[in-house]
């Protein structure tokens, strides 16, 4: 705790922890100015570094690229391998974990020890991993790198602790699990073909146990060649040469017969009786053509051959459709008896597995459902029932049904709101799914004591918005809506939208939600603004549309001599409030005011809808504002938004300049350039521009600079919904940077135009002389200049929706380094001072004539919270490349803080954390850090995340609770806290994966008992594969590499039983680890011992028959 006191005189500013400013930063010409009276403000800072630790929490969506599947048949668990080396492992809801293999290679295969909590992943740089998820975090324990071979398939045989790996030469090998030690054991590929083969047989595509004898190895080989290894007698019981391609294998759970999919879209099932030739030989999809042909077909890359109890066996299978029929979606085929079912998906297949009661291969295998995973979804099929459902997926899977361009995050939300959006929500969930338990429900959670109300949005590249319930570290689909139904649709190369962005014209680029009035606003990519208000009731409305033109041209820049000529041009503005100086020409914006000779370029990218339309329940339009194309040139996106619903105003700007709306009486209030803005306080002297000598302008948005923004998306056709790449964007972004914020008021580019880069209604002090505050207007620009706009809202209900809200021109100037980013307020005791809002009251609920509906506004005003420090607040203004805290009104600088000088801000948020505020940013070069206030001493810097492109800085997201999250690839949204209690309380927020669980028995008595246990036909495999068996594997063939899960991660295992079981394994395994060294080092004490005996018993025999005097 830190206790900070300052005496202010408006003339030096100095205080231990803070850097000390210069007079002139707070002031409008660069002079100081004496603050009216000394204040001293006493504020106890409570944040401390050890607040602060980052750590990820929770990644919701669906895994980008998808590449392996496996699922654990008594644990009930799915896991997910993908291409960028992630591994998603889902249980019931709420059981959702992430793990990265550091390498970042692609997982190849998966494979779970059923029922022991650990699976096996095997990736592409041939490697394979063991990984512990008898913890809340998984960890590896052992990892094995093969250094000659390439690791093709894996195949674990269920209770076993030997996998068979097989490799591109042909090879199998075999790993002790337990060890992750290669066995001595090959069977090399040369020794599984007969030696008359001419050919290689290619890499194993197949291993599997036969059903009927363990000890018996089916080889497939992808050159169509099938191998029956004897593992006890080291020989092939019999070979098979196929004349094509296999992609899988499937055994009868008698183990009597086999079948294969093969590369021309043929089924071959095989008899162990007779392996000379298939038994039977079918090509599901292949029809018989007028020549007598088959039609040629694509491959079937998986089969599963699954038998029932009461009704013919089950034959799945993906791929094998005709080639000749063009444009057929990618299709899993169901073949049960007769019956053919033809599934068709969405997106092509990566991987499917058919989910059985019995996790013995052995027995009836009475399948249930099939897993399909798609490219970028994950679908569950009912089996039990005859017309195939699929089951309602719990997991947010669809969070990038069209690609996310926005997010915005509140946590601690009004506790009302959830369940409200909800029940509207469920009125428009789709139906028709299986009536049955989501069958992947393994793992236990429990909502954890530390939740409160959290909803995330995001906004989509199709115009649509999603509001999720994210609290409790789950995320579930509350509401959605579709900002296109505002427009009607643009017809194929019609008019201006075609030319803008022809693909996603509805595309979101920023949302602003306030969730007590639940007024909500969007800002799509055509340059448009759509603002909506809740309601429980439907209704039939009018859509009121306002069209704003906010354009200029680059080569309207005059020379000074020219200006000088020009008197119908005067300075707008100074110090002093104009109330209706600029609004009575403002007017011209609306749609009514276009000139003759601008009809033809003065409309909007879009067509709003012009007649009544009828709206559900939920959030319904109720203006959309549009920016006009001016002289064949489109208009400028938007870069900043505020709403308030307090004083009934909209605000937005862009590279142009600064509009403000009354969204009550559905006007325009304010339209002009940034340049405007200033009056004569332009801190850097540019040359005035004139009107458009061209045509009559009384829009009074003139002139401005060339367009210059990091935020809007360059050019027209642009894609918001690509990441892109941010390495030249960065390169560029830092150059125009330096040239922009260069010292010298001589270097800023003619050429430069200024965007308005964030806006904040509240409660302020307009110019330095004001007593009281009043609703102000807060302006942030990409030169770092910060401007005040105070303004004049009637208080009377009625008149507020008659008269005119007044804005006078900026009262105050304020300067930082970079564009600013964010600005907040705070009381002289540091609290965080809320804006002012609406309570939110239902426009379309019948009118009850006793209780007439009024407004009911909460005023948080900076004076009333603070009689002991008398009147004013602080500002926190933070820009892309500094922070400061400024009093007002007397606009003294408190605190400078140069946040970074190599990189610049991306996100910059005040936030809530441990009962106090802090300024959270994210910089460009992967740095989060957290700042104190008001004395910005940096609490936390961590260099968290390398950024590689647009997708990341466009969706980061900070929020109250110590809570971010940001887009981590298109299709799933990472959160992360920066609190340390948060960080603490984890382990009880996430899910358990592994549940001590009995291993079902086995119906056939005779064959397993226990793990290795049985009767005499049992299969000892440690018998044969064992080191006193098979020996020691070439040391050069395969690295081991021990894992830090096993000491490490047991350090983070949850408490409870689970816990301590897993740490109990884990000192066992250490203990047998200790216990093969000593086994190893007694070997050899055996070995030379028995070499001594040797020895002597030789050295025996030769003396023994010799006398005394021989010797």
């Amino acid at each position: 705790m830190k206790k900070f006191r300052k005496v202010l005189d408006g003339l030096t500013t100095s205080s231990p922890g803070a850097t000390v400013s210069s007079p002139s930063c707070g002031s409008a010409a660069g002079t100081p100015t004496a603050a009216p009276t000394p204040k001293e403000i006493d504020v106890q800072e409570t944040l401390v570094s050890e607040n602060f630790q980052l750590c990820k929490t929770v990644r919701h969506g669906f895994p980008y690229q998808p590449t392996a599947l496996a699922f654990d048949p008594v644990q009930k668990i799915l896991a997910i391998g993908s291409r960028s080396g992630g591994v998603r492992i889902l249980g019931r809801p709420g059981v959702d974990c992430y793990c990265q293999h550091e390498s970042g290679a692609a997982v190849l295969q998966l494979q779970f020890l059923i029922n022991e909590g650990a699976l096996v992943s095997a990736c592409a740089d041939d490697t394979l991993h063991l990984w512990n998820l008898r913890q809340r975090r998984p960890a590896i324990l052992h990892s094995l790198k093969f250094n000659r071979e390439r690791i093709t398939f894996c195949h674990l045989p269920f209770q076993s602790k030997w996998l068979y790996v097989g490799t591109e030469r042909g090879n199998t090998h075999i790993v002790n699990i337990e060890s992750f030690i290669l066995s001595g054991y090959v069977i090399m590929w040369n020794k599984a073909i007969e030696l008359s083969t001419k050919t290689h047989p290619g890499p194993v595509v197949h291993l599997s146990d036969s059903p009927k004898d363990e000890g018996k190895l089916l080889i497939g080989f992808e050159s169509g060649t099938i191998v029956q290894w004897d593992l006890r007698g080291k020989k092939a019981d019999f070979r098979i040469y196929y004349d094509e391609a296999i992609h899988s294998v499937s055994w009868h759970h008698e183990g009597k017969q086999f079948m294969c999919s093969h590369s021309d879209g043929s089924l071959t099932l095989w008899n162990l009786r007779n392996t000379t030739k298939p038994f039977q030989v079918t090509f599901p999809h292949g029809k018989i053509q007028k020549d007598g042909r088959k039609e040629s077909c694509k491959p079937i890359l998986k089969v599963e051959y699954k038998t029932c109890r009461n009704s013919e066996p089950f034959v799945i299978f993906s791929g094998g459709l005709s080639y000749d029929k063009a444009g057929r979606r990618p299709a899993l085929t169901i073949m049960h008896g007769k019956a053919i079912t033809v599934l068709e998906m969405d997106y092509p297949i990566v991987e499917f597995m058919v989910l059985c009661e019995t996790p013995y291969n052995n027995e009836v295998q009475e399948p249930y459902a099939v897993v399909v995973l798609l490219e970028k979804d994950l679908i569950v099929v009912d089996l039990t029932q005859s017309n195939y459902p699929v089951f309602e997926n719990p997991y947010p899977m669809d969070i990038h049904e069209s690609p996310v361009t926005c997010t915005a995050y509140f946590a601690d939300c009004p506790p009302d709101i959830i369940p409200i959006l909800y029940s509207i929500g469920a009125k428009h969930k789709k139906t028709g799914y299986s009536q049955k338990e989501w069958p992947i429900s393994g793992g236990t959670w429990t909502l954890g004591s530390h939740t409160y109300p959290e909803i995330i949005i995001t906004g989509h590249a199709d115009g649509s918005i999603k509001f999720w319930d994210a609290s409790a570290i789950t995320l579930q689909m509350l509401y959605k809506m579709k900002t296109s139904k505002v427009f009607e649709k643009p017809k194929p190369g019609e008019g201006r939208a075609a030319e803008l962005v022809e693909e996603d014209p509805f595309a979101i680029q920023m949302v602003s939600w306030c969730p007590q009035s639940r007024i909500f606003c969007v800002v799509g990519i055509s340059a448009h603004i759509i603002l909506y208000r809740f309601s429980k009731y439907d209704a039939n409305t009018q859509i009121v549309s306002l069209e704003v033109r906010l354009q200029c041209d680059s080569e309207d820049v005059i020379s000074p001599s020219e200006n000088e000529n020009n008197p119908s041009f005067s300075e707008t503005g100074s110090h002093s409030p104009q109330p209706h100086h600029h609004h009575q020409h403002q007017h011209p914006a609306s749609p009514g005011s276009r000139t003759p000779e601008g009809i033809k370029d003065s409309i909007p990218c879009l067509k709003v809808k012009d007649r009544a339309v009828r709206v559900p329940p939920g959030y319904q339009s109720e203006l959309v504002i549009q920016l006009l194309w001016v002289d064949g040139e489109p208009p400028q996106q938007i870069t900043s938004l505020d709403i308030n619903s307090a004083y009934g105003l909209l605000a937005f700007g862009n590279c142009n300049g600064l509009a403000v709306v009354d969204y009550l009486q559905k006007t325009v209030i304010l339209c002009m350039s940034t340049l405007d803005l200033y009056g004569s306080t332009d801190p850097y002297q540019r040359l005035t521009r004139s009107p458009r000598r061209n045509r009559q302008s009384t829009s009074g948005i003139n002139w401005c600079f060339v367009s210059y923004s990091f935020v809007s998306v360059k050019g027209p056709g642009r894609k918001l919904s690509l990441p892109t790449d941010l390495k030249t964007d960065l390169e560029s972004r830092e150059n125009s940077f330096t040239r922009s914020r260069s010292s010298s008021v001589s270097s800023i580019d003619r050429d430069t135009k200024e965007a308005v880069t964030t806006l904040q209604f509240g409660e302020s002090y307009g110019r330095k002389n004001d007593v009281l505050p009043t609703p102000c207007l807060w302006v942030g620009t990409s030169l770092g200049v910060v401007l005040l706009i105070p303004m004049s809202i009637p208080t009377d209900q009625e008149e507020r929706m008659e008269e005119p809200v007044t804005m006078g021109v900026s009262g105050a100037l304020l300067m930082l380094k970079g564009s600013v980013l964010r600005f907040s307020f705070l009381d002289c005791m540091g609290a965080l001072i809320q804006t002012p809002y609406e309570v939110w009251r239902d426009h379309n609920a019948p009118e009850d004539p006793d209780r007439p509906r009024r407004r009911k506004l909460v005023h948080f005003s900076p004076s009333s919270s603070q009689d002991a420090c008398g009147d004013g607040h602080l500002a926190v203004v933070c820009s892309e490349r500094q922070a400061k805290v400024f009093l007002m009104p007397s606009q003294s600088c408190l605190f400078v803080h140069n946040i970074t000088e190599s990189s610049f801000v991306l996100r910059a948020d005040v936030v809530s954390v441990c009962n106090s505020v802090c300024l959270a940013c994210f910089c460009a070069n992967g740095h989060v850090m957290t700042l104190s206030l008001p004395s910005l001493r940096p609490l936390m810097d961590v260099n968290y995340l390398p950024l590689t492109d647009m997708r990341i800085a466009r969706t980061f997201y900070f929020t109250n609770g110590g809570q971010a999250l940001y887009l981590s690839s298109p299709t799933e949204i990472q959160r992360i806290t920066y609190s340390q209690e948060m960080c603490d309380n984890l382990q009880e927020m996430l899910g358990e994966l592994f549940t001590p669980i009995e291993t079902p028995e086995a119906q056939n008595r005779g064959f397993l008992k226990g793990f290795f246990g049985g009767n005499a036909h049992t299969f000892d495999r440690e018998e044969l594969f064992g080191e006193a068996a098979a020996g020691k594997a070439s040391r050069s063939l395969a690295q081991h590499i021990p894992g830090q899960g096993g000491v490490e991660g047991m350090k983070v295992a949850a408490s409870g039983a689970v816990g301590e079981l897993a740490r109990a394994r884990i000192a066992l395994d250490e203990r047998g680890q200790r216990l093969g060294e000593l086994e190893e080092r007694t070997a050899l004490m055996m070995t030379s011992a028995e070499a001594f005996s040797k020895h002597a018993h030789e050295l025996m025999l030769k003396c023994k028959d010799k006398k005394w005097y021989q010797f």
